[in-house]
C-alpha cells in the first residue's frame, strides 16, 4: 500500500493534493501526518525525502516527492488521474502546472488556513489580476468540457491542484464570478474535501510561522479550529 506523507490539514496545501486525489479515486493509502514545527518529526522526515518536504509518496523502495511528480506517478498506475480524452488531459495538465509554477501572490497575501476566516486588507493589485486569471482559466475549462470539474463530468488532477484555492476562496472571502464561485462550492462539498477540513478543525497545534502570515494578511473574524493544547 502507498503510504503518503503530509504536514498539517489546517495549513498544508501542497499534501492536499495528492491527498485529495487518492481518496476521491478510492486509491488506498496509508496516511502519515508529520507536524509542523515538530523539530524530531522532521528530521525523520528528511531521512525519507530527499527534499525535506511534504508531500511525499512511498511507494516499497521507490520514493515520489513533489505533488506533481506523485500525480503523474499514480496516473501510470491508475486510471482516472487525468481526463481519457486528449485534448482535455493536454489543457488539464496546462492547467495543473500553471498552478504548479504560478499564482505566487495568491500563495503570498492567502497562505492556506483551513479553519478561519479573515477579512482581507487592501488586496494587491497583482492579487486582483491573479484572481481574474484564475476566473478566466476555470470558467474556460467548465465552458470547454461541460463541468462540473475543471476538465469534464471526473475529479481528475486538475482539480485535485486547485482543491487548496478552494480553502483560499473560503477563508478570506474572495470574490469570483458564478462559475469559479460554483466550481469552489462543488469541491468543497466532496467527500474527501469534507474529511480533510474536519480533520483541519481539529487540530490543536500551531505553527507560528504560518499564523504570522495569516495575520498579516487581514483582519481575523473568526477561529474555528479546536482551542490550543498545553504544550503544542
Amino acid at each position: 500500500m502507498y503510504q503518503l506523507y503530509i504536514g498539517n490539514k489546517n495549513y498544508s496545501s501542497w499534501s492536499l493534493r495528492p491527498w485529495v486525489l487518492l481518496r476521491e479515486l478510492d486509491i488506498p493509502f496509508a496516511e502519515r501526518l508529520l507536524r509542523f514545527g515538530d523539530i524530531a518529526a522532521w528530521d525523520r522526515f528528511r531521512a525519507i525525502s530527499p527534499s525535506g518536504k511534504v508531500p511525499c509518496l512511498i511507494d516499497g523502495p521507490l520514493v515520489i516527492w513533489d505533488s506533481l511528480a506523485i500525480a503523474e506517478y499514480l496516473a501510470e498506475r491508475h486510471a482516472g488521474i487525468w481526463p481519457h480524452m486528449s485534448v482535455a488531459r493536454a489543457w488539464a495538465r496546462s492547467a495543473a502546472a500553471e498552478m504548479h509554477s504560478g499564482f505566487q501572490a495568491l500563495r503570498g497575501t492567502c497562505s492556506m488556513s483551513c479553519g478561519v476566516r479573515i477579512r482581507l486588507s487592501n488586496p494587491s493589485a497583482a492579487l486582483t489580476a491573479e484572481l481574474a486569471r484564475l476566473s478566466a482559466l476555470w470558467t474556460d475549462g467548465i465552458e470547454r468540457f461541460g463541468g462540473p470539474f475543471l476538465a469534464g463530468p471526473a475529479f481528475t488532477a486538475v482539480d485535485a491542484f486547485y482543491a487548496p484555492v478552494a480553502f483560499r476562496v473560503q477563508t478570506y472571502g474572495l470574490a469570483l464570478e458564478a462559475t469559479p464561485a460554483a466550481y469552489v462550492q462543488t469541491l468543497l462539498e466532496l467527500g474527501a474535501m469534507r474529511a480533510w477540513y474536519a480533520d483541519a478543525l481539529r487540530e490543536s497545534f500551531r505553527d507560528l510561522p504560518h499564523e504570522v502570515d495569516i495575520g498579516a494578511a487581514g483582519t481575523l473574524i473568526e477561529d474555528l479550529r479546536a482551542p490550543v493544547q498545553a504544550g503544542h
